[in-house]
């Protein structure tokens, strides 16, 4: 009988992180470490062998991706949750990464040494993600502010034009609070007057209209 507890899969190839990541894992009385790979050889057999809950993988292995084993881990484990822990910052990969299936990313010279929360987190439906990554995303989705003196769009606010960029992009309302550093109960609020404001009922309808109207970028 397997004991209880969040199974980890761990995909490291610095002997310092490997080392750092599978002792907090050790010590969490509500984690255990079911496999530990240092190539992405290895740790495509364990994703092919083991039945994990979340996936903690750096990007740059040896020889292969760790991208290329998230998509690997959600094609074979469609409840496993994927977690970056990288130092490659650059929005090409955390792009890539988010699109093969991360629900978390982590740069390794920024984060707060808790990587056991961090795991709890992302299994609980959270998305852990080091600030200065949720900054970047919010740039890149961030729709452009009309002109001074320009007539607002669908007069909507600065604010619920960000929304609406991130609702477009597929972003959940927990994640919107939590790149926006404000409450859930906060972004239904910017939700219902950006629905109001286009006339439509729902997320499908707003994000079609935002598209004609061109509230935000592809």
């Amino acid at each position: 009988m397997l004991s209880p507890g969040i199974a980890v899969l761990l995909v490291e190839d610095d002997p310092t992180f490997f080392d750092a990541f599978t002792r907090a894992i050790a010590q969490a009385a509500d984690l255990r470490l079911i496999g530990a790979a240092s190539t992405f050889a290895e740790g495509r057999a364990l994703i092919e062998r083991t039945n994990p809950d979340v996936l903690l993988v750096d990007l740059g292995l040896p020889d292969g991706s760790g991208i290329d084993l998230i998509r690997l881990v959600r094609e074979r484990h469609p409840d496993c949750d994927a977690m970056v822990a990288t130092v490659f910052g650059d929005e090409a990969h955390v792009i890539q990464s988010i699109e093969a299936g991360a629900s978390g990313y982590l740069l390794k010279d920024s984060a707060d040494g808790d990587i056991a929360e961090q795991i709890r987190m992302l299994h609980g439906g959270g998305s852990p993600i080091s600030p200065v990554i949720a900054r970047r995303l919010l740039q890149r989705f961030r729709p452009a502010v009309p002109a001074p003196g320009a007539a607002p769009r669908a007069d909507l606010s600065a604010r619920e034009l960000e929304v609406l960029g991130l609702i477009t992009k597929g972003f959940t309302f927990e994640e919107i609070s939590r790149l926006l550093a404000v409450s859930p109960h906060t972004v239904g609020t910017y939700v219902k007057r950006i629905y109001g404001k286009l006339q439509v009922g729902s997320k499908t309808e707003a994000v079609y209209e935002a598209r004609k109207l061109g509230l935000v970028r592809d």
